[in-house]
């Protein structure tokens, strides 16, 4: 008997008992979708995070202040870096273009009978280059407004809208902590990024932020939280993150160990692609563990199969079938069973990724490489848990089958 013969006898006997093949493809199924869906959406997870962690800015770096045990082991942030070092940064590091520090603080704005908390940022000038972020009305402070300690704002877009509805903010009266702010500028609406929405902040020059707002609270000048400095391209990241470290350590004098920690938009990205990487192994993981169940009920399934047919195999065995005809029925049924079943389930792991893509933020991804897995991964199961009740029937007597019927 050739293959072709095989198979078309085993589709006959698979259709003979369509729900009872059904049931049986259905563990596969739900394998096959599994696995694709959780794999397309660990990828979505990941483009997800990285997009989040660009949206902060090309090739940023931050300088914080402290080490990383005092910031493991204390709360209080040590308000050891000031806005010289920024200052020093931007003049004596040939591989950083832009430089932006950042005071915060949180006051309550007012604008008429309307008043909410808002996360006031003290920066400079530099921030629109270095954030990337574009002003969709208005402009941004300049150096003047920095030097004269102007009583200037900045408003993220969903802040503006908040406070002024469907009214032009600038050029309007805004008060914060008890004084009067000019609204010149309302940032481009942009999102939030790892807990950090400047959509929902205001902005207002680093000196009038230390002069009228937050005060001064270090005796070396500008306290600051961090540093945020931009690269001239992604392959300076590196060498940017020595030439600072090297000129703060000579500006705080350190001997031994460093009062600032800079971060990497590249490390972060690094950390975040293994926690994302193993989340979407390990899901791809328990979701294969379906498949492995599909391929126990596929073995189940056969196996009784050969119970009711032990007349048939003993008929056929005795007009001349060989043990390997048999045997190739049998797996060539459940190769069927499975492949079918792993064609089917990645439709429906296609499209519950499409569901997802439509639904969440996540931008899940169908991946070419997980359908082949899944259903290459099916087509090996059914074959697997095929060959015991092939090699069952096979292997009976035909004059023991024939009279057992």
């Amino acid at each position: 008997m050739n293959i072709l013969e095989s198979m078309k006898m085993a589709g006959k006997t698979l259709l003979s008992n369509k729900l009872r093949t059904a049931l049986t493809m259905l563990g596969i199924v739900i394998g096959n979708a599994s696995v694709i869906a959780m794999i397309g959406v660990g990828e979505g997870g990941q483009k997800f995070v990285n997009k989040q962690l660009e949206s902060l800015g090309p090739n940023v770096l931050f300088v914080i202040p402290g080490n990383r045990e005092t910031q493991r082991i204390s709360n209080d942030v040590p308000r050891n870096l000031v806005l010289e070092d920024a200052e020093a940064i931007a003049s004596q590091v040939p591989t950083v273009a832009g430089v932006s520090p950042e005071l915060n603080g949180r006051y309550v704005a007012n604008y008429r009978n309307r008043n909410t908390n808002v996360n006031i940022i003290g920066t400079t000038p530099s921030f629109p280059m270095v954030r990337e972020f574009d002003t969709a009305k208005g402009r941004f402070f300049t150096d003047i407004d920095m030097k004269r300690n102007n009583q200037v704002v900045v408003l993220g877009a969903n802040l503006a809208e908040r406070l002024f509805g469907t009214t032009n903010p600038v050029g309007k009266q805004l008060r914060i902590k008890n004084a009067t702010f000019q609204v010149i500028g309302v940032l481009e609406a942009k999102g939030s990024s790892l807990g950090a929405d400047y959509d929902e902040a205001a902005l207002v020059p680093i000196t009038t932020s230390a002069n009228r707002l937050v005060g001064r609270n270090s005796p070396y000048g500008i306290a600051l939280d961090y540093i945020v400095a931009s690269a001239r391209n992604s392959n300076s990241v590196d060498a940017a993150e020595f030439q600072i470290t090297n000129l703060l350590r000579l500006r705080h004098k350190v001997i031994s160990e460093d009062d600032f920690t800079i971060r990497t938009q590249k490390e972060a990205l690094q950390t975040l692609g293994q926690i994302t990487g193993a989340l979407t192994i390990m899901l791809a993981a328990v979701a294969g563990i379906s498949l492995f169940v599909g391929g126990i009920g596929i073995m189940n399934i056969m196996l009784v199969s050969v119970t009711e047919r032990t007349q048939e195999i003993g008929l056929r065995k005795a007009i001349g079938a060989t043990e390997q005809d048999i045997l190739s029925q049998f797996i060539i049924e459940a190769i069927i069973l499975s492949a079918a079943g792993g064609l089917v389930g990645t439709a429906v792991g296609v499209s519950g990724i499409m569901l997802v893509s439509a639904l969440t933020p996540l931008q899940a991804g169908i991946s070419p490489v997980a359908i082949a897995l899944a259903v290459g991964v099916s087509g090996g199961i059914g074959l697997f848990f095929g060959v015991v009740p092939a090699r069952r029937a096979a292997q009976l007597d035909p004059i023991v089958a024939l009279r057992s019927a």
